[in-house]
């Protein structure tokens, strides 16, 4: 590995030197999303950091099993009615059309963010039978309570058990027995604060399955307990989620999986914090809201322009991931100025050729040293916007040393080797960014072919003092919004 990394651990508020628990080998597990409707630009924003964060560690030599499940029964809603079975009672479909139908929009979406699919990718419908053979456990264990065919978690004793409920989300144990959603079926526990596990369903229920308790269906914390303990054993390396699972559902994780298994489940917990829109919570009630859609088409008020899918994951990736994250007008502009400044960049960069120099210049040594710096902040609890930063103080070397104002000579092969290497490997291998605006190697085969071909034609004009074709052609392209850049190295093209 290039560097020790560190992770901020929410259970003790602090970055420690990551330690996994199987040396080479990390299990990821991560909350996906709940698949009753279109997918959000904050789901979005999750699951684009913690494909950053898999793709990191995979990079750096490390054999990952990143597990994402998919949520498609038992999440319930405020008024404690499944969240599937409301969708479809709305679209007048079967549970299941919801699921699949939201499900492919989901993947389309993460495709469209150029983000890796997980290695495995469990639905909850899937594993029903390990979600009651957890319940019974945990029932054994003592920890649960059967009233009138529902299953009911005891939290008073298990935090008089054990001193966990509450450490992830920071909250005092008073504060968690207080703060529980009204829900119906308050009159069958033990405590308000106690949680379901297994919920009897009515008869209108459209989700269901028979257990040794009743004919009903699994409560939304489970199913993250079971698959994570499935494919990645009792207790794994990291568990991933929004900021806002915290409490209660992965508090109620923690529980269910010292109940059922007598141990802590994962050794660090990350979060990814909220999205604002112009300095405010979203809120569809208020119309302080955007969607994926509206980002890459600029149909909404709040934006003057269409944002390209890389423009936006850039956005997101000059962030902490741990950061709340602002969506404005103007943030949208500023990180598509710098999305194109980074790929222009990086397409002159892969075009240099060294010089025979084999002498270890001032210019090697800064931009060694800047190098290292991207792959340690990187490694700090996987800080993209430091390490972003870092690639930007290269910049200007690169358009320097391309225009002839920094020697070539001053730099020598091993470096030129490197800086390519660096910049390759974060912006397409850890970013998993797309060349989609830049003429270059990861762009569009036909669209390059094309540029290619045109400025050609304007350097033999220009060759042949042809003017008036060589201006028509630079005008033309403005036009079309095609900025062209001559530079030491050739001319180079890009999209404002």
């Amino acid at each position: 590995m290039k560097n020790d990394l560190y992770i901020q651990n929410s259970l003790t508020r602090q970055k420690e030197l990551f330690k996994p628990i199987n040396e080479g080998f990390i299990g990821m597990y991560v909350c996906g999303p709940t698949v009753y409707s279109d997918v959000h630009i904050g789901n979005c924003r999750t699951f684009v950091s913690f494909d950053v964060i898999y793709r990191y560690l995979k990079y750096i030599g490390y054999q990952v099993r990143y597990v994402r499940n998919i949520t498609d029964v038992g999440h319930l809603t405020d008024e404690g009615e499944d969240k599937m079975s409301k969708g479809a009672k709305l679209a007048k479909l079967e549970p299941m059309e919801v699921a699949q139908k939201y499900t492919v929009g989901f993947h389309d979406m993460m495709r469209i963010f150029n983000t890796l699919p997980p290695d495995i990718e469990p639905r909850a419908t899937g594993h029903i039978i390990e979600q009651i053979e957890m319940v019974q456990q945990i029932i054994d264990n003592g920890l649960g309570y059967e009233r009138n065919g529902s299953v009911y978690f005891d939290t008073i004793k298990f935090a008089k058990e054990q001193d966990v409920y509450g450490k992830l989300s920071g909250r005092k144990i008073d504060d968690l027995f207080t703060e529980t959603r009204d829900l119906k079926n308050q009159s069958e526990k033990n405590h308000p604060s106690d949680f379901a596990i297994w919920m009897k369903a009515s008869e209108d229920h459209i989700l269901r399955w028979n257990s040794p308790w009743s004919v009903g269906f699994p409560g939304w914390h489970l199913e993250c307990s079971a698959m994570s303990t499935k494919y990645l054993g009792k207790q794994f390396d990291i568990h991933g989620g929004g900021n806002d699972l915290k409490f209660p559902h992965h508090e109620n994780e923690v529980a269910q999986n010292h109940g059922a298994c007598g141990c802590h489940p994962a050794n660090y917990w990350i979060h990814t914090n909220m999205l604002e829109m112009n300095g405010r919570k979203m809120a569809k009630s208020d119309g302080n809201t955007i969607t994926p859609a509206q980002l890459f088409s600029g149909d909404s008020p709040h934006i003057s322009k269409a944002y390209s899918p890389m423009i936006v994951k850039f956005f997101m990736l000059q962030a902490h991931y741990g950061s709340t994250l602002d969506i404005t007008d103007k943030g949208l502009q500023d990180a598509e100025k710098g999305y194109h400044r980074l790929m222009e960049a990086n397409a002159l960069l892969q075009k240099m050729e060294a010089s025979d120099s084999d002498i270890t210049s001032e210019l090697d040594t800064e931009i060694n040293a800047t190098i290292d710096k991207a792959f340690q902040q990187m490694s700090d609890d996987f800080n993209t916007p430091m390490a972003l930063a870092r690639l930007f103080e290269l910049v200007p070397k690169i358009n320097g040393i391309s225009a002839g104002h920094l020697s070539m000579d001053d730099v020598n092969t091993d470096t030129l080797e490197k800086l390519k290497s660096t910049f390759h490997s974060f912006i397409y291998d850890i970013f998993g960014l797309l060349d989609d605006v830049v003429g270059g190697a990861n762009g569009n085969g036909v669209t390059d072919g094309l540029m290619e071909l045109i400025i050609d034609l304007r350097q033999n004009a220009r060759v042949n003092k042809d003017w008036g074709t060589s201006d028509k052609i630079r005008d033309t392209l403005q036009e079309l919004q095609i900025q062209l850049k001559d530079g030491k190295e050739g001319t180079t093209w890009s999209k404002n």
